[in-house]
């Protein structure tokens, strides 16, 4: 990890911090993944809005 890299990024932020707007609209996606991941968690998914795996075709030589 650069460390230094790390620094500049966080003065940077400091000097020229986000707006508040954005701020909430960042607060408001991660909200909504969670929202959809507990959604998930507690079976409230509707079954036509999973996707399935599609088996792998093995191509022969």
């Amino acid at each position: 990890m650069n460390n230094l890299g790390w620094l500049i990024r966080a003065s940077r932020w400091a000097r020229n911090p986000p707006s508040a707007k954005m701020v909430v609209m960042v607060l408001a996606i991660i909200a909504f993944g969670l929202l959809l991941l507990g959604l998930e968690h507690f079976g409230l998914w509707p079954e036509w809005a999973t996707v399935e795996r599609q088996p792998r075709i093995r191509l022969q030589n």
